[in-house]
């Protein structure tokens, strides 16, 4: 019966059962006449009976390494609109979703749910300190793709921001602004905030400011870290009149703990973020911040997966970050 209506179509068999499956790699109108013919044929695909005869689960594993953020809880807010993204699209394409926190010490992790036959490929959301790990498992041939910063010479397809630019744009804002004594804080050793200190910086050098390491916090996602972590720093005498955050979550606790010192934002110190999530602009004062385009990037991600499980080619590739500004700075 494919094989008619392929032939009715005008197209090969392979193009009539994407075009069934809802892939994103058939063009709407492809798609659309595919699916009427076959309607018209009393043709339907049986998606149980589909899966079962390519030994496929039709699940997509969502996986969150954080070996550098163990105390990092998916309630974060980016993660919980990531997440949200993730399942929508998903779900739009048939498939359900798994999801599994990466424990510290787990060998052979990318792939565990994919041997077991519990999903047929993954989404990685962040590279955490498993850069190498997930290089190795990309040359093994696992089915992955990955949300984070696009690294010199990686073997897997990875979707993202440009983070370096995003550094540099939240502390050139700054600047403008008058700031001198820009704070970063955020743990450098993930890597998609490893670049966006490289920006930080880049910005500090361009305008001839030098930077103090004293106002380089080593701060990971969570909110108590951070609330704890620029407390300190401000009780230490520590002089800043601004803040570039690795993550709205950890700006959100940098204007905390900023005005419970007695320090007013903007006024005494400007404070920027960077993934303009959801509750971001019901702040109070509403956060400026770096957008990163969640939304899209969960497509991107599950497009480039089911890419690479048809045995089509994928690519990486990073968007572009945009400032928002609010109250702020």
């Amino acid at each position: 019966m494919m094989s008619d209506i392929a032939a009715l179509a005008g197209v090969s068999e392979s193009t009539v059962s994407r075009a069934l499956a809802g892939s994103s790699l058939i063009s709407e109108k492809t798609r659309q006449r595919v699916v009427k013919i076959a309607q018209r044929h009393g043709y339907a695909v049986n998606p149980a009976a589909r899966s079962l005869r390519r030994g496929l689960s039709h699940t997509i594993a969502v996986m969150i390494p954080l070996r550098h953020a163990h105390n990092q809880h998916f309630s974060d807010a980016f993660f919980a609109d990531m997440l949200a993204n993730l399942a929508d699209a998903v779900n739009a394409r048939g498939y359900d979703l798994l999801l599994h926190r990466v424990s510290e010490g787990e060998a052979n992790w990318v792939e565990q749910p994919i041997q077991s036959r519990r999903a047929d490929g993954a989404i990685v959301i962040g590279q955490s300190l498993e850069h190498k790990a997930l290089d190795q498992a990309a040359v093994r041939g696992v089915p992955f793709v990955v949300w984070g910063a696009r690294l010199p010479e990686q073997h897997y397809v990875s979707i993202g921001t440009d983070n370096f630019l995003g550094g540099k744009l939240a502390t050139e804002h700054l600047i403008q602004r008058g700031r001198k004594r820009i704070a970063f804080l955020g743990d450098r050793r993930a890597p998609e905030v490893g670049e966006r200190h490289r920006g930080y910086l880049k910005a500090l050098a361009d305008s001839d400011i030098r930077a103090d390491r004293k106002l380089q916090l080593e701060i990971p996602f969570g909110a108590d870290e951070a609330l704890r972590s620029l407390s300190d720093l401000v009780r230490s005498g520590v002089s800043l009149d601004g803040v570039v955050a690795a993550s709205d979550t950890i700006a959100m606790s940098a204007i905390r703990a900023l005005t419970e010192s007695g320090l007013k934002v903007p006024a005494d110190v400007g404070v920027v973020g960077f993934d303009d999530v959801a509750m971001a602009s019901y702040t109070l004062p509403p956060l400026t911040t770096i957008r990163q385009e969640i939304a899209p990037g969960a497509v991107l991600l599950v497009d480039k997966l089911l890419a690479i499980l048809a045995g089509e080619p994928a690519q990486s590739q990073q968007m572009k970050p945009k400032l928002v500004v609010r109250a702020s700075t």
